[in-house]
């Protein structure tokens, strides 16, 4: 009979509290939802798209203030490095000898800084592209969130002004255009994240997914 002892399991630990966990995914469908449905109809967007928008810039908001007042690893101070230390780090997880940091890695936690920056950009100019339409909380005479402004041209001509000359013949503003741009620039920011997800699981051996569901990592290093 063998002496030899099956190998325990190692020891796993809580990391990601339930707010980073829901909040993730849940950013991760309205951001997806939201991409998806960011053709216009002849009147706008589409009404899931400007909720999906909406939902987007809610967790954003609450996810940074999290990153002051939540626990220690959701905390800005405890993932945010210098360029120097995130760039050293990309580059030996490349190589396939970085540090395993129980918490986010220096790149991760500049991924993450990127992310809601360009998230709150990107929502911050839809907000802007729907009130020129005269709509949502942006609207030129303050209806209220998701009312329908300027239905109808005014004898001044407002409407006609505002739709030929801030938007251009087309109806495509500057603005709705560099709404488009930052949500591709995000939309490449989730695919290179999700790569260094990958390429982060496999150095380490350990499945970074299922740490963002269940919350816990293995203590070991």
């Amino acid at each position: 009979m063998s002496d030899l002892k099956e190998a325990e399991p190692a020891a796993r630990v809580g990391v990601w509290d339930p707010f980073v966990r829901y909040g993730h995914w849940l950013l991760v469908i309205a951001f997806g939802v939201a991409y998806l449905t960011a053709e216009e109809e002849e009147g706008g967007p589409e009404l899931i798209h400007v909720w999906a928008g909406y939902i987007v810039g809610l967790i954003v908001v609450l996810r940074v203030l999290w990153g002051f007042v939540g626990p220690e690893r959701a905390r800005f101070q405890n993932f945010v490095y210098g360029p120097v230390t995130a760039t050293r780090y990309l580059f030996d997880l490349l190589r396939g000898r970085a540090r395993r940091y129980l918490g986010h890695s220096p790149a991760g936690g500049a991924m993450v800084v990127l992310l809601l920056l360009s998230l709150a950009a990107t929502v911050v100019t839809g907000l802007v592209a729907y009130g020129d339409q005269g709509k949502g909380p942006l609207a030129a005479d303050g209806t209220p969130l998701m009312a329908v402004a300027y239905a109808d041209e005014d004898e001044s001509g407002r409407q006609r002004g505002r739709d030929t000359g801030r938007n251009g013949e087309n109806g495509e503003g500057a603005i709705g255009e560099l709404h488009s741009a930052l949500a591709n620039i995000t939309l490449a920011q989730v695919i290179l994240h999700v790569i260094g997800v990958g390429l982060a699981s496999a150095v380490h051996r350990e499945n970074l997914v299922r740490a963002m569901i269940d919350g816990r990592k293995r203590l070991d290093s």
